[in-house]
């Protein structure tokens, strides 16, 4: 990275020289040899820059836009919304939710999985043409309890 460019992304990151100095952990007069030029900056300290500016994302395009704002301790999207950590950890809770209240009120399907590419289950030694319907219907769901009923009273 040149001295001019480290100059500015160091500027447009810090407010001062001994708050870098704290988080670069390093004293406050290297800091000030970085950004006169009297010394070089060590490699490290500008990789760790970088990922700052980034917002400690990796750098792959699905991050694009994405940034972690450290004093509000949240994730920010690309069109501004901010997501905390316990908001982020509620998801899976929501989700299974969400799902525990669609089965109590036979709302139930399994949803078709779009991104994965299986092949088609034997039957029989022999490949099934079509692929069934993955919504499970009310009465099927009916016949289901019944038939699980009537086994149960069966048994002893």
């Amino acid at each position: 990275m040149l001295h001019e460019s480290f100059v500015k992304l160091f500027w447009q990151n810090f407010t001062s020289a001994p708050e870098a100095a704290a988080w670069f952990h390093v004293r406050p007069v290297t800091v000030k040899r970085w950004l006169s030029g009297e010394i070089d900056v060590n490699p490290m300290a500008e990789k760790l820059l970088i990922i700052r500016a980034r917002g400690y994302l990796p750098d792959d395009t699905r991050w694009t836009g994405f940034k972690i704002d450290e004093h509000y301790c949240v994730i920010v999207t690309p069109d501004g919304r901010r997501f905390s950590p316990r908001e982020l950890m509620s998801w899976s809770l929501r989700f299974d939710e969400y799902h525990a209240l669609k089965r109590m009120y036979e709302l139930d399907y399994i949803p078709a999985r779009s991104n994965v590419v299986t092949p088609l289950p034997f039957r029989g030694g022999r490949r099934i043409k079509d692929i069934q319907s993955d919504t499970v219907t009310k009465e099927k769901k009916k016949a289901y309890r019944k038939a699980r009923a009537k086994r149960a009273s069966r048994l002893p």
